[in-house]
């Protein structure tokens, strides 16, 4: 079966998977799902994982071309609004991938403006950064390796201003990320002793060094010019481990716990990301494809519900990306289908498939 074939049919999958969704969760928005029975538990505004519904909404519009898909993801992006002014570099996440597919909405390309404005003003000339903020609860002085994506290239839509505040919003996240003791994805600043580092997330969490990739993806896309070199040593670096052949395809949740559960979530991001630096004209772009079409491949083959054989009673949805993981520390949502990981497995394989140009969004 060729790479066209088995991406398509499983994008086809997914996409029909997003159109039960639709129906089940109705005016709410799907957070994670249970393994057995495909039920989603919701939130009420979307929290930080709004935009990726939206995001998907968009794929199946554009893959539809129906009207009544499209009008159901404007509908969507309209109530992620509220989210613009909100104390929270969440904000890239919600409004950069809530808004990036809906190509020729106006009313989503205005929302993108306001946020990125509104993100340009929170930005913290003191910490060169926008701090994670008080919207989600907890500490507002967080510098997090999930505040990153979105926000590069949210950022850079504000104008020169903004893409000088992408740049340095991203540096300061790479020099306490990727410190030289070793990765720390969260950290905490203290007005008289500078930043330390958090306990949570654990050094070892999956998704921290695949934010960190996208993050460096997005910019390395949107650098004029010659990239910066701490900006390549740094994606240098985080490529040693994402393409490694020594890694496996599909992480555990937290590196320190090989007896604990994977992340496809962590997976199908990264392979976004590598869909992306391939796409850079260099030595590491064949690399990071294979890579990243092997790592999609995985999640199809090993990760996506399918439906019932002939004669057997259905026990869940088909198009499902299972063993995704939430939470591990917590023990919330350890083994489920997360609406994240069906955004970035969809648009990876929009990606191969054609559907959508990867460095666009």
């Amino acid at each position: 079966m060729t790479r066209k074939d088995w991406a398509g049919r499983a994008l086809a999958s997914v996409l029909d998977r997003a159109a039960v969704t639709r129906t089940d969760v109705g005016t709410r928005f799907p957070l994670y799902a249970d393994p057995g029975s495909g039920r989603w538990t919701t939130t009420g505004r979307g929290s930080w994982t709004g935009g990726f519904w939206a995001g998907l909404l968009w794929l199946r519009a554009r893959y539809t071309g129906a009207e009544a898909d499209r009008a159901a993801a404007s509908e969507c992006t309209a109530r992620l609004a509220p989210w613009a002014e909100s104390d929270t570099v969440t904000r890239g996440l919600i409004l950069w991938y809530g808004t990036a597919l809906a190509f020729g909405d106006g009313e989503a390309t205005a929302l993108r403006s306001r946020a990125a404005q509104a993100c340009l003003g929170a930005m913290d000339p003191g910490l060169g950064l926008i701090p994670w903020g008080s919207a989600l609860g907890g500490p507002r002085l967080l510098a997090r390796a999930d505040g990153v994506p979105g926000m590069v290239p949210l950022l850079a839509a504000a104008g020169p201003g903004g893409a000088a505040a992408a740049e340095a919003h991203l540096q300061r996240h790479l020099d306490l990320c990727l410190g030289d003791d070793g990765p720390r994805p969260a950290w905490c600043f203290d007005a008289e002793t500078g930043w330390h580092p958090c306990e949570d997330p654990p050094p070892g969490w999956s998704r921290g060094r695949a934010w960190l990739l996208l993050a460096v993806a997005d910019a390395l896309h949107q650098t004029p010019g010659p990239p910066p070199h701490r900006l390549v040593r740094a994606a240098e670096r985080l490529l040693s481990e994402a393409t490694s052949p020594s890694n496996p395809l599909v992480p555990f949740a937290d590196r320190s716990r090989p007896d604990g559960p994977l992340d496809t979530s962590a997976a199908a991001i990264t392979a976004v990301a590598l869909l992306k630096l391939a796409r850079i004209p260099g030595s590491t772009a064949r690399a990071c494809s294979c890579r990243a079409v092997a790592v999609l491949n995985r999640l199809v083959e090993a990760h996506l519900s399918r439906p019932a054989a002939d004669g057997a009673a259905a026990h869940r949805p088909a198009g499902m990306l299972l063993d995704g993981c939430y939470d591990t520390a917590k023990g919330t949502a350890v083994r489920h289908e997360l609406i994240w990981g069906d955004f970035f497995l969809t648009l990876g394989l929009a990606a191969l498939t054609g559907l959508v140009d990867i460095t666009q969004v």
